[in-house]
């Protein structure tokens, strides 16, 4: 069953003699105590604590259509039903890697009182026959209990991949078993009652199509890299808490940088800070050319990647 908020007790009678709980306050206590895997959660996500629409650096039309989708009905589902609407059930974000896609989730989650769970392939798949089906159940399971909710599955490729037909058994004989446990979890005789599904996925050409079928992902939205507007103000979002000296222009920056994702323009303002502790300890503040010396470090950490992938 679902567990709701407890209820604040009413203040007990003063009395000399011994206090004796009826079966009604039994009664009553249960209905303000529930198992703690059905309480509401803040984060289920390891590692994934909500952030706010002020940690995603550009995107404002990416933030526009998930607050549409996902906020606004979480947090207003009286005006949806007034009209005859329901909201959507899933989102799915795909784009290359690096470009906030898993960002973007905790940024809705932090928006919204509801709770938030996440899975990953690593927690899925398992030696002992049937335990990945029964990790989606459950997962499913603990959003409709904790509802409303967001469900985050990352890398939902390396979860579902597309099925080739050949009716292989071993390891994809298990991933198309979780696909179809995934796919009726999304349509079950059992409804996602305030549950969105919010997926990420770098190969969207890697998932299955009956994933991308109308009603199950409502919303597929392209995360690209961020344009020179964009990376500036991931620049700004990553120097929040770094002093910078007077001769450091984010604009230039973010000019040098085009075409870099926003990991890898979190990762130059890292290492710029790091340079400024390698030249001196008591380093107060990020200069110009502590930027200048990420800049190259990552240039040639980029080029370096691209041979490896040739």
């Amino acid at each position: 069953r679902r567990c709701s908020a407890a209820q604040p007790a009413a203040p007990l009678p003063r009395s000399s003699g011994a206090f004796r709980p009826l079966a009604a306050d039994w009664r009553r206590a249960l209905g303000n105590v529930c198992a703690s895997p059905l309480r509401p959660q803040r984060s289920s996500g390891r590692g994934l604590e909500r952030l706010g629409w002020s940690d995603v650096g550009g995107l404002p039309h990416l933030v526009e259509r998930l607050t549409r989708a996902v906020t606004r009905p979480l947090e207003h589902p009286e005006a949806l039903a007034r009209l005859g609407l329901t909201p959507a059930r899933g989102v799915l974000l795909h784009g290359p890697p690096g470009c906030s896609k898993t960002t973007i989730v905790r940024a809705v989650a932090g928006t919204t009182r509801a709770s938030f769970h996440y899975l990953s392939g690593a927690e899925i798949y398992s030696p002992f026959v049937g335990e990945a089906e029964r990790a989606i159940r459950a997962f499913f399971d603990l959003g409709r209990a904790t509802a409303p909710s967001l469900l985050f599955l990352d890398e939902i490729d390396a979860l579902v991949g597309k099925r080739d037909g050949a009716g292989g058994g071993g390891g994809d004989s298990v991933q198309l078993r979780v696909l179809s446990t995934l796919l009726n979890e999304m349509d079950g005789v059992e409804p996602l009652n305030q549950v969105v599904l919010l997926g990420a996925t770098n190969r969207l050409d890697m998932l299955d199509a009956a994933l991308l079928r109308p009603g199950r992902f409502d919303e597929v939205l392209h995360v690209p890299p961020p344009d020179a507007t964009g990376r500036r103000q991931v620049l700004a979002v990553h120097t929040r808490s770094v002093p910078l000296s007077s001769d450091v222009r984010l604009d230039a920056v973010a000019d040098a940088a085009a075409g870099w994702t926003g990991a890898e323009l979190a990762d130059l303002c890292r290492e710029a800070a790091m340079f400024a502790l390698r030249e001196d300890l008591q380093a107060g503040r990020v200069a110009a050319r502590h930027f200048d010396a990420a800049f190259l470090q990552a240039q040639g950490r980029q080029a370096r990647g691209r041979r490896h992938r040739q």
